[in-house]
């Protein structure tokens, strides 16, 4: 069993984002660095393993876009965090039937966790990807980063505003090993990062993805440099709610958050008004949101069911119906995930986006 006292790595008192990391990214007893978290026998189920047309529909997408950036003799195409690597796999198998962007194309892939990597390695088989470790062996050519839940998956920091200022929630071991959530007084510079932006003020309880957007600036750096865009798909919201979103989830069930450390994911919420805000901040121009039931609907995932279905046996349509369902009905996936758009870019012809 994996002790909590180890996720702690000797410090007394940590901050909610650096301990989650721990749990999740240690290399030898880390979340991600010791499990294959997808599918039935995992722990979570994700767009590209519900249904091939999502991964379809992402594949033209990226088409499109290049053609928006007006058809480059190369374009790269950067997946983060690409999970077991299914999205790739049909990505591959629907740029092959568009041969002048197949051959503009280079494909990476972003991913920290060792584990996952040989994991992706032993599905994608294909001489045509390179996996990174940051985005300076980049060629200098313009870029389509895509991230599939990839930003809930980096952890937040969490702050509540009282009359003493603004506190940070930090975790501790008692004398008996349990751990407690305690707060203390925040630093100046996350106190000054947090009051730079709008649409954090005026909240009690504050979730900032410092992490998260460290990551960011990064990829804004990569996207000023050679133009291009970062399109993101996750689950989140607009408006916060002044609560904590972090959740866990083990065997395709709620999980008690400080429960199976190191065998459950952890993940929190996007605050995509925020998400939005930032790349503003930072010299991108932005897309409105738009749910994932629009994005894909827009994008024309129901004429290429209705397109392919008449070659299925009956079975076959009723099965690619249900999963449509999960990823557009707003009871499952379709208004609680949600598409955002950041580029730099001479044109702003980008489809999914009404």
């Amino acid at each position: 069993m994996k002790s909590k006292i180890n996720f702690f790595k000797k410090k007394k008192f940590l901050p909610v984002d650096k301990f989650i990391r721990n749990v999740l990214y240690d290399k030898k007893i880390g979340y991600y660095s010791t499990k294959q978290p997808f599918g039935k026998s995992g722990d979570f189920i994700t767009s590209p393993k519900i249904s091939n047309l999502f991964s379809e529909i992402i594949a033209v997408w990226m088409i499109s876009t290049w053609q928006a950036l007006g058809k480059p003799k190369r374009i790269n195409i950067v997946e983060l965090g690409p999970g077991d690597g299914c999205l790739i796999k049909v990505l591959i198998n629907v740029f092959k039937k568009f041969p002048d962007f197949n051959s503009a194309k280079k494909i990476y892939l972003y991913e920290e966790s060792e584990f996952l990597k040989d994991l992706q390695k032993k599905n994608i088989l294909s001489t045509q990807i390179k996996w990174i470790k940051d985005f300076k062996s980049l060629n200098e050519a313009p870029v389509i980063f895509f991230g599939n839940e990839f930003f809930d998956a980096i952890p937040i920091k969490q702050f509540k505003n009282t009359k003493d200022g603004i506190l940070e929630r930090y975790f501790t071991l008692d004398k008996n090993n349990n751990i407690k959530k305690i707060f203390k007084k925040a630093t100046k510079k996350d106190i000054a990062d947090i009051n730079s932006y709008k649409s954090l003020k005026k909240l009690k309880f504050i979730e900032f993805p410092k992490f998260g957007f460290e990551e960011l600036k990064k990829i804004v750096k990569k996207i000023l440099q050679v133009k291009g865009c970062l399109l993101m798909i996750d689950y989140g919201y607009l408006k916060p709610n002044n609560v904590s979103t972090l959740q866990s989830v083990m065997k395709h069930k709620k999980n008690n958050l400080l429960d199976n450390l190191g065998k459950a994911d952890i993940t929190s919420h996007v605050n995509f008004q925020l998400l939005n805000e930032f790349f503003l901040k930072n010299n991108l121009k932005v897309e409105k949101i738009v749910t994932q039931q629009n994005f894909l609907k827009n994008m024309g995932i129901m004429q290429r069911a209705e397109i392919i279905s008449r070659k299925m046996k009956f079975s076959e349509q009723t099965n690619m119906y249900l999963r449509l369902k999960r990823l557009l009905s707003p009871k499952l996936m379709g208004k609680l995930f949600k598409v955002s758009l950041a580029y730099n870019a001479p044109s702003n012809k980008f489809f999914g986006f009404k």
